[in-house]
């Protein structure tokens, strides 16, 4: 099998990053750690579908593993490792991709937030020699600080819609409705929230000539992270977005066992009245949150889709070795 130039070019690209990015956490005392890729308890989030093997499952996200490396003693880390998630395949998707994930304790978003910003600047400056990210023939400056914006006002402003997280499912559905939206009767409140967000906010963020930081987001969306002081309604969440590529999550960390196991339970719940997969309840996870899991904020970052902007890849085939229908 030949590559086209253009591949082997964006293949090239990929491995510099890498290196970059190796270097980008040694100058901020990252440790790099590697934990297993076959686990017992793949998590619980509501829309992803593990892959099963060997009597468990393949990591959806090294998150728990990881934090309970915290809970061990490490103060700031990271991990690039392979993650897997059943049936998502498509420009910016591959059931198999690549994963950047750092934490940091004793630390609040806002540092993750800095953290985010300078690494994507320095990899696409790596690549392109400027802090430029390319995206659908578009040139966009990824010089931090960027744009930061509540998921609140985002809805607000781009699809005449407010939504605050504890209104009844039916309330958000009507919302959605008169912005023009189709929704089902007896659409539950994420369900609903979600077809608002794709069909007004995320073209809208697809437009923008920025990066963008979209934070704050409603509690009933961030099953692991932490609720604002004094705004219990609002989740210490964000989401990193360039061209309207979805790059990184991030969360400010719940490190309350009782709270993550109610929550736990709650998710569990609602995977079971829409059919999908049950996984186990990770016990070790939520025991070391239990011992002390100090305050702590971490992200995954897509790294795939990281050298997609970097290289203005159209797709994110075009920067993978091989892609399913390849092997």
């Amino acid at each position: 099998m030949r590559l086209p130039r253009a591949r082997l070019d964006k293949l090239h690209a990929r491995a510099a990053a890498l290196a970059k990015l190796r270097e980008f956490f040694a100058g901020r005392d990252f440790v790099e750690v590697e934990t297993p890729l076959l686990v017992p308890s793949p998590g619980l989030e509501i829309h992803l579908e593990a892959v099963p093997a060997g009597g468990g499952y393949l990591i959806t996200s090294p998150e728990y593993q990881m934090k309970r490396l915290l809970a061990a003693g490490f103060e700031r880390i990271y991990q690039v490792c392979k993650c897997f998630r059943a049936n998502e395949r498509g420009a910016h998707h591959s059931s198999e991709f690549t994963m950047i994930e750092w934490y940091r304790a004793f630390a609040g978003i806002d540092a993750i937030i800095d953290d985010t910003e300078q690494l994507v600047a320095d990899v696409c400056a790596k690549v392109s020699n400027h802090p430029i990210a390319r995206v659908g023939g578009r040139s966009i400056d990824v010089t931090p600080p960027w744009r930061r914006m509540t998921v609140r006002d985002a809805m607000r402003e781009w699809g005449g819609i407010a939504v605050d997280g504890t209104e009844p499912a039916g309330d958000l559905v009507a919302a959605v409705r008169a912005a023009g939206i189709d929704v089902a009767d007896g659409t539950a409140w994420d369900d609903a929230f979600f077809a608002g967000f794709l069909a007004r906010v995320e073209p809208a963020i697809a437009a923008l000539d920025h990066a963008l930081i979209l934070e704050d987001w409603p509690a009933p969306l961030a099953a692991l992270a932490r609720r604002k002081d004094g705004d219990p309604k609002t989740a210490l969440r964000f989401e990193a977005y360039i061209g309207g590529i979805e790059l990184a999550n991030a969360f400010d960390e719940l490190t309350d066992a009782a709270e993550q196991r109610a929550r736990f339970g709650d998710d569990l719940r609602i995977r079971a009245e829409r059919g999908r997969a049950i996984y186990p309840l990770d016990e070790k996870l939520l025991a070391a949150l239990a011992e002390g899991l100090p305050p702590s904020a971490g992200i995954a970052l897509g790294f795939d889709r990281l050298v997609m902007v970097a290289t203005g890849a159209d797709t994110i085939g075009d920067v993978l070795s091989f892609t399913a229908d390849e092997l």
